[in-house]
């Protein structure tokens, strides 16, 4: 009798462990994956966030639209949704394409800060994909740069067949931003077109895994057992990808393209520490600039004239 009774309270107090598990992975993953502040859901305050940290963009991007020259293009995605881009042609007639990939919650908006380095310092054709779930593209969670990286290949595909010259291929350099970045490393470690020529990382984290897990330690104070595994566990089920193959490190190591690492190095929600093993697992050529006290995601807010002349010197170099 009382070994029975000693086992139905165990099996209660396992049975509401449990419980508490799925209910906290259930909540874990809906807080990453769908945040509550997906402020890249709407274009019109990401205009007015541009401006208030970019002043000197307005201009130009003002006249861009006056003329009608950022332009919205809609594809149907390999996973059936309807995926959104921002496209800028060149003022004069160029076969160099900057794809600029967007960081998390964020929006192509948010980025033109970048694609005015590109069309109005280099003359080149830009294209600003809104991720899946972000911006005007449709879908219900982020795919933190993963199963994105099969959208971004799509759209550079779009862009060669778009901008490419008759008598020679495009030259097209991916530049993307904390998720953006983590996404541009992800497609580097596929097969690219030749006119792919090099990338941009700026604030890429190592594996989905080891973002989730520096963020539960700093927000939570959470171990990543047991909920980071079964949180993965659900994500695989639910989205059919997991956060330990979500892996730019891994992808990294297959690329032989020439990429540009870029971190601040005051960051705390994508640490710093991450792209020193990044840096290292990539083959060359590759290059790594740290900027000095700057937080996640500031580096071209903080030195502005800097990052620009960095970018510049870097594409020229595998554009020749």
């Amino acid at each position: 009798m009382i070994k029975h009774k000693f086992l139905a309270v165990t099996s209660l107090v396992v049975g509401f462990i449990l419980i508490m598990i799925l209910g906290a992975s259930i909540y874990m993953m809906a807080i990453s994956l769908v945040p509550s502040n997906n402020r890249g859901r709407d274009y019109t305050k990401a205009y007015t966030r541009l401006f208030t940290r970019y002043p000197h963009v307005k201009a130009w991007v003002d006249s861009l639209q006056s003329a009608g020259a950022i332009r919205d293009t809609f594809i149907m995605g390999q996973d059936g949704d309807r995926h959104h881009a921002l496209m800028i042609a060149a003022s004069q007639r160029s076969n160099s394409i900057a794809v600029v990939v967007h960081g998390y919650t964020d929006c192509a908006v948010d980025y033109l800060n970048l694609a005015r380095i590109y069309h109005r310092g280099m003359g080149f054709n830009v294209i600003l994909p809104d991720l899946h779930a972000c911006g005007k593209s449709e879908g219900k969670a982020h795919q933190m740069g993963w199963l994105d990286r099969l959208d971004v290949l799509q759209w550079i595909n779009i862009a060669d067949s778009l901008w490419r010259d008759s008598t020679k291929q495009s030259k097209i350099v991916i530049h993307g931003v904390s998720m953006g970045a983590a996404t541009t490393m992800c497609v580097a470690g596929e097969t690219t077109i030749p006119a792919v020529k090099c990338f941009v990382e700026d604030c890429g984290y190592t594996s989905v895994w080891d973002e989730f897990s520096s963020e539960m330690k700093k927000q939570f104070g959470l171990p990543e057992f047991p909920l980071l595994y079964t949180t993965s566990a659900l994500s695989k089920l639910k989205y059919d990808w997991s956060f330990g193959e979500a892996s730019p490190l891994e992808q990294v190591k297959k690329c032989r393209k020439p990429m540009l690492f870029i971190h601040g190095g005051n960051d705390n929600y994508v640490p710093t520490r991450m792209v020193y093993p990044l840096y290292n697992a990539k083959p060359a050529p590759k290059e790594l600039i740290v900027f000095r006290n700057t937080a996640h995601a500031e580096s071209y807010k903080d030195y502005p004239l800097e990052y620009e002349r960095i970018i510049k010197r870097f594409v020229s170099r595998y554009f020749k």
